[in-house]
């Protein structure tokens, strides 16, 4: 069923099943074009891009800028100055041929912005809102300290954190801290980056947060569908669902990545975010497709690596990407030697 809710203290009514645009940088201006307008068909009112997603914010004002009026925008900036804020702004709202962002927010900042830390960007923010150019200012994190410490500073109206049925109890509790706190919670990588291949499961297990909007990642009609046939589903977990999504949580504990990219890039074009989630990939995915001669030379990347330790620096959930890099390559060349 379409469901509604409140995003936190921003007061926006927004269906409980966002559109999250970075996938949309992958297809035509058609294409894309299609599946938006589609969405917006079908009842999804809260759109989520990024000044960082190369074209997405242009094919969102291609598709649909002449229906503004229906849907709720967010974007991000990446910038670390007021500077590099500002630019980022008047760039994004040109790309959307639209005179306001409804929520604008820090894209994954190293460190909370805060009023007086010497950036400016937090006050760039509250000047931007002043001027009309963005209603509400939110943040997104992968780090759980950084994201804890904005819930808890009083700053920010929505939080946007990775949020699926495999997460941890501290997530869970970062929740249901932005409730008490009256933050919107904006749930991305709700299929964990691709690992969670049933999305009625996952929307239902999420469905339990009341303030939770998880913002799914569309770039084909198909995958319209079916969170489309999910939305017209029961929002409970059915007993099958609970099955499966204890299967997955055996399956995939520990160390796994989740494909946020912050790794990236590498000195060694090692496509990292694939590379090291590749033994969960295989149990997941057609592998004729990940043992294809595409698939066996990204892999091979791995014997050039250096070591030198800049992704695991960047790594926001502190996985040892090095060490995962061989273990993946010797169990991947393991496989390929069987099947041969």
């Amino acid at each position: 069923m379409v469901m509604q809710t409140i995003l936190g203290r921003t007061g926006l009514s927004v269906n409980k099943d966002g559109f999250g645009a970075l996938p949309i940088q992958r297809v035509s201006f058609a294409e894309s074009a299609v599946i938006l307008r589609r969405a917006l068909d079908g009842g999804i009112n809260f759109i989520d891009t990024a000044r960082g997603y190369t074209d997405s914010e242009e094919k969102i004002a291609a598709a649909i800028s002449d229906r503004r009026q229906e849907y709720y925008l967010a974007s991000k900036t990446p910038s670390g100055d007021a500077e590099g804020f500002w630019k980022d702004l008047e760039t994004s709202l040109a790309n959307l041929k639209t005179d306001h962002i409804d929520l604008y927010q820090f894209h994954n900042p190293a460190k909370m912005p805060r009023p007086g830390d010497g950036t400016g960007l937090y006050e760039a923010m509250l000047r931007a809102r002043e001027k009309g150019m963005i209603r509400f200012i939110g943040i997104t994190n992968h780090r759980l300290p950084v994201a804890r410490e904005a819930v808890e500073s009083g700053l920010y109206d929505t939080l946007q954190f990775p949020l699926s049925y495999l997460s941890g109890e501290r997530d869970i509790e970062l929740v249901e801290l932005c409730a008490v706190n009256r933050l919107g919670f904006i749930a991305m990588k709700a299929l964990a980056g691709g690992l969670i291949t049933d999305i009625a499961a996952a929307r239902a297990s999420l469905a339990v947060y009341s303030g939770v909007v998880p913002i799914w990642g569309i770039q084909r009609e198909s995958e319209l569908d079916a969170l489309f046939t999910a939305m017209a589903g029961p929002a409970e977990l059915t007993e099958a669902q609970r099955r499966r999504i204890e299967a997955d949580r055996k399956d995939l504990t520990g160390a796994f990545c989740r494909g946020c990219g912050y790794c990236l890039p590498c000195p060694e074009n090692i496509v990292l975010n694939w590379c090291v989630r590749m033994p969960q990939a295989l149990r997941r995915m057609p592998a004729t497709e990940l043992f294809s001669e595409h698939w066996q030379q990204e892999m091979a990347k791995i014997e050039n690596c250096r070591r030198c330790g800049l992704c695991k620096s960047r790594c926001p959930y502190g996985l040892d990407i090095p060490v995962l890099l061989q273990k993946n390559y010797a169990d991947y060349r393991d496989q390929l030697a069987r099947r041969n």
